[in-house]
């Protein structure tokens, strides 16, 4: 079992930058795929970016590629986002989620088998 716990979130101008961590308990982060997804209110909830179990494959969604970088610590169980030249649409609540297969690369909720309780991210203009 893995549990997640992400911090980081806050408001920011558009244009700065905020660094999102997800903390992870548990015997099988380092087995597992992450993923950073997003979600506001009244849409379905969206892949941002993930990395593979060992830290070597990174994917992301079109919106944020070249903006975003994903990485992670396995030794300190912990899955970075960090996020550089906001934009008022990056607006959201941001989760991390564990992928048991160690890929890292659905974009599908369902393919995710933890969840994190979600950290605020508000980005003004």
């Amino acid at each position: 079992q893995v549990q997640l716990v992400e911090s980081g979130g806050g408001l920011v101008q558009a244009g700065g930058s905020l660094r999102l961590s997800c903390a992870a308990s548990g015997r099988t982060f380092s087995s597992s795929g992450m993923g950073w997804f997003r979600q506001v209110p009244g849409k379905e909830r969206e892949f941002v970016a993930g990395i593979n179990r060992s830290g070597d494959m990174t994917y992301y969604a079109d919106s944020v590629k070249g903006r975003f970088t994903i990485s992670r610590d396995n030794a300190k169980t912990t899955v970075y986002l960090q996020m550089n030249s906001l934009k008022p649409e990056d607006t959201a609540v941001y989760y991390c989620a564990a992928d048991p297969t160690g890929w890292g690369g659905w974009r599908r909720e369902n393919d995710y088998n933890y969840w994190g309780q979600g950290t605020q991210v508000t980005v003004s203009s």
